[in-house]
């Protein structure tokens, strides 16, 4: 799907047909879509296709007529039926005339510029434009960070009780993708200083310059956050497996002192169901002798109960 935008002074449309200074999107384009916008622009196709492989690395490739970076960018995945972050390639090609981007899905990056929401943006200022995306970029993984981190606090609330291992998947889960952002996190600040450095290819301006130095923070915020968190679970999932254990020993305990409990009246009633000369037991003659069994055997029950108790072993 190719998409085109273009911004004025006082609005930003879609637009059917190019103009010099218009925002190309390209989500999964086709073979054909590709080798027209790379014919068009003199980009070597290779590029301009090498964001559709989840398995790129961020890099920054500078050509004669365009440099193309690739950064990694925060999106959802399911595993397990539920919904884990994971990151793909997202590829930036700026040009003398254009930006280009490609990735292999719809990115909620680029929401805040479709929906008018991001202040000062401009698809004919190039170079700005880029550094809107990579602090826009920053600022979902900390979002996505932050949701990790109420994750694990809401399986944290529901293990005090757990005794299966579907808390210790989801804690499994929530590491893999701190692990993925963390990495990402990593390759995208080195993008980012290249990009700060005086041999960038991009021409920056001291507002650019600002934008940049707050996007480098806020990426190094984000790869703290995403330690400190991984830490954390580290942690939790340790002391998870511990509870779990810890809970199904309970439950064994529990179990076989019932069993002892219950071991008093089986003997009685094992004893009374045996078939003895002339049919001799205490309390053989007696009216309501079955009753009197029954409460003798519950009472002497009640008295184990009792004991366990008093010791704490329930």
């Amino acid at each position: 799907m190719k998409q085109l935008f273009l911004s004025t002074a006082l609005d930003f449309n879609e637009i059917d047909t190019f103009e010099p200074g218009a925002w190309i999107n390209l989500v999964n384009p086709s073979q054909e879509e590709s080798a027209q916008v790379a014919d068009r622009f003199g980009i070597d196709i290779a590029d301009l296709r090498a964001p559709l492989d989840v398995e790129e690395t961020s890099r920054i490739a500078v050509e004669d007529d365009y440099t193309l970076i690739i950064v990694d960018v925060p999106t959802y995945e399911e595993r397990n039926n539920k919904s884990y972050y994971v990151t793909i390639p997202l590829g930036i090609i700026v040009t003398d005339n254009a930006v280009i981007t490609t990735c292999i899905e719809k990115l909620t990056l680029f929401d805040n510029f479709f929906n008018h929401r991001v202040r000062n943006f401009y698809t004919f200022m190039k170079t700005r434009f880029v550094f809107q995306i990579l602090y826009r970029n920053a600022e979902l993984y900390l979002t996505a960070l932050r949701s990790i981190d109420r994750q694990s606090d809401k399986l944290e609330a529901e293990m005090e009780n757990a005794t299966r291992n579907e808390q210790l998947i989801d804690m499994m889960e929530l590491e893999k993708s701190i692990v993925y952002l963390k990495a990402s996190l990593k390759m995208n600040e080195r993008i980012v200083k290249k990009l700060s450095g005086n041999a960038s290819s991009l021409k920056k301006y001291i507002e650019d310059e600002d934008l940049l130095e707050d996007t480098l923070i806020e990426t190094q915020q984000a790869i703290e956050m995403a330690t400190i968190y991984e830490n954390v679970l580290n942690a939790m999932t340790e002391t998870s497996a511990a509870i779990i254990s810890n809970n199904q020993n309970t439950i064994m305990k529990t179990l076989a002192l019932m069993t002892m409990a219950l071991d008093i009246p089986t003997v009685i009633f094992s004893a009374y169901g045996m078939n003895f000369q002339n049919n001799w037991l205490p309390l053989n003659d007696k009216p309501y002798a079955f009753w009197y069994v029954v409460l003798i055997a519950a009472g002497l029950s009640l008295m184990v109960v009792a004991y366990f108790i008093r010791k704490k072993w329930f």
